[in-house]
């Protein structure tokens, strides 16, 4: 796993994600190994749908194989949004972030994230 040097950027392309979470943990955002890239997530916002119900939604990076949980357990209550992410991560390669849910097809994800090479 390495990530570039980024003080000498020749491109940074911004970029959105969006997913509808499953109760399976599900990539959202990978940056491959061997891209020669890292990936600066800027924000992650959840939200629930659901109108009657809160629902519980797990965030990790994936890196060698480990899930690293750094929203290990979190309820959203119904009709709210959360900001999952007040400060800039990055990815390296082989790093991606997941999402698992308490139940199927009730939180939405909007991630907006930049790749850097």
């Amino acid at each position: 796993m390495a990530a570039p040097n980024i003080v000498n950027v020749a491109t940074i392309t911004g970029k959105t994600a969006v997913q509808i979470v499953g109760t399976s943990a599900t990539t959202l955002v990978s940056n491959g190994v061997g891209s020669n890239k890292v990936i600066k997530i800027n924000a992650l916002y959840a939200g629930n749908i659901d109108s009657a119900a809160n629902f519980d939604l797990t965030v990790d990076i994936f890196r060698s194989s480990t899930a690293y949980r750094f929203v290990p357990t979190i309820t959203i209550p119904f009709k709210a949004t959360l900001d999952v992410i007040s400060k800039p991560i990055y990815l390296e390669e082989g790093d991606s972030i997941r999402l698992t849910a308490s139940s199927a097809n009730k939180i939405e994800v909007i991630c907006s994230y930049e790749e850097i090479s």
